[in-house]
């Protein structure tokens, strides 16, 4: 085992962007990686995927049409309020509009380009976080 952070079997991310090729590559990424992920390419998607999957963590870029990740993640959060939200953006205003829309100590952020490394570690750090939804996920038996 790993002596840095570890993340349990088989964590649910749900990854949302609308540029389909990011979306897939943050999912291929995440799989290589352990990860059991699903895709959505809009924030309506998002909100029914998580419905029927019920995911870990949500990973969603803020600023997409119609409805937004920030918006997405809220609704989702309201289902499923265990959920991690990991929200990304490579617009420089979508963080001051995460900080003015929710508490800032429930959602992570990531700036676009993420660096592969930097979106393991965050997810692994996210995880085994209990800043909002208690103890860590467990390992699935």
């Amino acid at each position: 085992m790993n002596a840095g952070v570890s993340i349990p079997d088989k964590i649910k991310v749900l990854v949302v962007d609308d540029e389909h090729s990011i979306a897939d590559t943050l999912s291929i990424i995440l799989k290589r990686h352990g990860f059991d992920t699903a895709t959505a390419y809009c924030g309506a998607t998002a909100v029914e995927a998580a419905r029927l999957w019920n995911p870990d963590v949500l990973l969603t870029d803020v600023v997409m049409p119609d409805m937004n990740g920030i918006e997405a993640a809220i609704l989702i959060l309201a289902a499923h309020p265990r959920c991690k939200i990991l929200l990304f953006s490579g617009q420089a205003a979508a963080q001051e509009m995460v900080a003015a829309r929710l508490d800032t100590e429930c959602f992570r952020f990531l700036q676009k380009p993420i660096h592969p490394v930097e979106l393991i570690d965050s997810l692994r750090t996210l995880v085994a976080s209990d800043a909002r939804t208690g103890p860590p996920l467990e390992r699935a038996s």
